[in-house]
C-alpha cells in the first residue's frame, strides 16, 4: 500500500511539471530556519532560534545575522526556467537577492525546494519568489522577524517607509507599494538603474502626495500633481490604466559631458557637478512617449557637488543641447555630513549641472550695486556691455528686462510669434518677448504694440517683478495698498501700477528714491534692474 501511495504521488507530480504557465506557489517558509548571529550581542541566540517560527517571535534586536531557510513549490519547470529569492524588510523596501534558487526534489513532502541563505545588517520580515524569465514576482512567505509594519500579503504588495521603496534595474515597480506608499503618505523610489516606472492607476487620487526619486546622480522631487494623468492618456491614444510615468536620472554620455565642459569654459565657469539628464515623460506599452508638462510648478532636483561652494560665485545652469550653452536655473547650496548639494528649482526637463565663475565690471567697483551685479553676473542673470564694464547707470530697455525676467525665472524659451506687431521674428528680443509674454509677465500698449526699444520706468519695472513673483506662485497680496504707499508724497502720480508697487514695496523688492518718494516715473537703471531681480529671487529662494 505505501508503494502504491508513492507511485500516485509520483503520478501526480508527473502531471503538475506539464503545467509550467498555471504553477501555484504555495505560500509556505520551510519550517527549519535557523539564524547565526554574526555580530557580538547581548541578548542569546535561542531567544528566537529555538522557536523554529518567526511568527510569535519578539522583534530583535540585533546588528547583524544570517538566515537560512528555504521556499518551496509544488510544481517545477523541468526546462530550466530559474528564479530568485529576494529579501524585503518589514516595510516592503528591497533589501538584497538571497540566492538564485537551486531546485531541489524532497521526496518525502513532493515538493521542490529553494534554499537560500542571506547575511543582514538590518531586520526583514518577507521573502518574494521571481521566475527569472517572466519577472513575476510572488510573496511565498512572511517570516513576520518582528517589528515595523506589516508588509502585507502575496501577489507584490507592500508598505513604505521613510527608507523608500526599491525600483528594479529595468524601471519596473511594485504597482501595490507604490499605491500603499502614497496612500501613507509621500514616498521614495530609490533606483537601482535610472529609470522609474511609475504606473499611472497607482497615482490616480493621489495628487496632494510628492514623489522623490533618487539614485547616485541625483534627486528628483516630483509633485503627483504635475501629472495630468488624462491629458498624458489621451496623448499617447491610451486609457489611464495603461499610462506609466517614466523618470529618468541619468549622467550624460561622454560627448555630452565633454560639450558641457566646453559651454562651461566658454561661460568663464568651472563645472563642479557631473551634467545630469533629469526626464518624465508618459509612456505606453510600445514605448511611444509624450512630455509632461509641468506648467508653473517649479520642481527641485538635487545633484552632488565636487566641494563646498561661495554661493554668490556659483550657480546652477541647464545646458542647451541645440545651442550648445549654459543658462541661469534657480538652485540653492547646501553642505551636510561632508556632502555637498545643489538643489536646482525648474518648470522643465533638461540636462543640468553646475559652474562657479568669478566676474567683476571696474566701473561698478564702487558703485552701491557692484554685490547685487556680481552676484547675478557670476550666474548668467546678467552680462556686462563688455568684459570689464558693466554701465551701472545706463538706463535699460523694456526688452532688455524682459530678458533678464524670463533668464532670472530659468523660462524655456519659445518660439517667436506674433503677439507684438512692432516686434519681428528676427529681433534678438523675439524669442524672450514671446517667452516673457506667454508666462504673463509682461502686457502690451492699447494698440498691440510692445515698444521693445522704450526705456522701461520704475512703474513697468516693479509690475514685472511682481508678475515673476506670482509665477513663482509667491504670494503678493496687500491687503491696504493706499497705507502702504500712504508715505510716499509722489502716489499719486502712480499711472496704472498702484497694486503691484505697493506690492512690490511690501515684499522688499523696490524702496523709494528717498524715504518719501517713489520715482515711479523715472527710468529705470541698469543697476536697479539687477537689485530688484536679486531681491525677487532671494524671496523666491531661488537662490541663497
Amino acid at each position: 500500500m505505501a508503494n502504491e501511495n508513492l507511485q500516485d504521488q509520483t503520478n501526480r507530480e508527473t502531471n503538475r511539471r506539464n503545467t509550467v504557465l498555471n504553477r501555484t506557489f504555495v505560500t509556505k517558509l520551510s519550517s527549519v530556519l535557523s539564524l547565526s548571529l554574526i555580530t557580538a550581542i547581548t541578548v542569546p541566540v535561542l531567544a528566537f532560534a529555538a522557536t523554529g517560527s518567526f511568527t510569535t517571535t519578539p522583534a530583535p534586536s540585533y546588528s547583524g545575522f544570517t538566515v537560512n531557510g528555504s521556499v518551496y513549490s509544488t510544481t517545477y519547470d523541468t526546462t530550466g526556467v530559474g528564479a530568485q529569492v529576494k529579501v524585503f524588510d518589514q516595510y516592503g523596501n528591497y533589501l538584497n537577492t538571497a540566492t538564485t534558487a537551486t531546485y531541489t526534489y524532497d521526496a518525502a513532502e513532493g515538493v521542490y525546494r529553494y534554499p537560500f541563505s542571506y547575511t543582514t545588517n538590518s531586520r526583514f520580515n518577507y521573502v518574494k519568489l521571481q521566475e527569472v524569465t517572466s519577472s513575476v514576482y510572488q510573496t511565498v512567505y512572511n517570516t513576520n522577524l518582528g517589528g515595523g509594519g506589516s508588509s502585507g500579503g502575496g501577489g507584490g504588495g507592500g508598505g513604505v517607509s521613510t527608507g523608500g521603496i526599491y525600483v528594479n534595474s529595468d524601471g519596473s515597480i511594485d504597482a501595490n507599494a507604490l499605491s500603499n506608499g502614497l496612500a501613507a503618505g509621500d514616498v521614495t523610489l530609490k533606483l537601482s538603474g535610472t529609470t522609474a516606472l511609475l504606473p499611472a492607476s497607482a497615482l490616480v487620487g493621489n495628487g496632494a502626495r510628492t514623489i522623490t526619486v533618487t539614485n547616485d546622480s541625483g534627486t528628483y522631487v516630483l509633485p503627483v500633481s504635475v501629472f495630468n494623468l488624462d491629458a498624458l492618456a489621451k496623448a499617447l491614444g491610451i486609457e489611464v490604466k495603461d499610462l506609466r510615468i517614466k523618470i529618468t536620472i541619468a549622467k550624460v554620455t561622454t560627448a555630452v559631458a565633454d560639450e558641457v565642459k566646453a559651454a562651461a569654459t566658454a561661460a568663464g565657469g568651472t563645472q563642479l557637478a557631473d551634467a545630469v539628464d533629469f526626464n518624465v515623460v508618459g509612456i505606453d506599452k510600445d514605448s511611444k512617449t509624450t512630455p509632461v508638462d509641468f506648467g508653473k510648478t517649479f520642481v527641485s532636483r538635487s545633484v552632488n557637488v565636487s566641494k563646498a561652494v561661495d554661493s554668490s560665485k556659483t550657480t546652477g545652469v541647464l545646458y542647451d543641447e541645440s545651442t550648445k550653452k549654459l543658462s541661469f536655473v534657480p538652485a540653492t547650496f547646501s553642505t551636510t555630513d561632508a556632502k555637498n548639494t545643489a538643489t536646482l528649482k525648474r518648470n522643465g526637463n533638461s540636462i543640468y549641472t553646475v559652474i562657479e565663475t568669478n566676474k567683476s565690471f571696474g566701473d561698478v567697483a564702487s558703485h552701491w550695486s557692484k554685490a547685487d551685479v556680481e552676484l547675478l553676473a557670476n550666474k548668467l542673470v546678467v552680462e556686462g556691455s563688455s568684459d570689464t564694464t558693466f554701465e551701472p547707470e545706463r538706463n535699460i530697455t523694456r526688452a532688455e528686462f524682459a530678458a533678464l525676467a524670463v533668464r532670472s525665472l530659468g523660462l524655456t524659451p519659445v518660439s517667436a510669434s506674433t503677439y507684438f506687431t512692432d516686434v519681428k521674428s528676427d529681433a534678438w528680443y523675439a524669442s524672450v518677448v514671446a517667452t516673457a509674454a506667454a508666462a504673463g509677465l509682461i502686457d502690451g500698449y492699447q494698440d498691440n504694440t510692445f515698444r521693445p526699444d522704450a526705456q522701461i520706468n520704475r512703474e513697468e519695472l516693479a509690475a514685472i517683478a511682481i508678475r515673476a513673483m506670482n509665477y513663482a506662485s509667491i504670494s503678493t497680496n496687500v491687503a491696504d495698498t493706499e497705507s502702504v504707499l500712504s508715505k510716499f508724497k509722489d502716489a499719486n502720480k502712480i499711472v496704472w501700477a498702484q497694486k503691484e508697487i505697493a506690492a512690490a514695496v511690501n515684499a522688499g523688492l523696490i524702496d523709494g528714491m528717498t524715504a518719501d518718494t517713489l520715482g515711479s516715473t523715472g527710468n529705470a537703471t541698469r543697476a536697479q534692474s539687477a537689485t530688484v531681480l536679486k531681491r525677487f529671487l532671494s524671496t523666491a529662494q531661488f537662490i541663497n
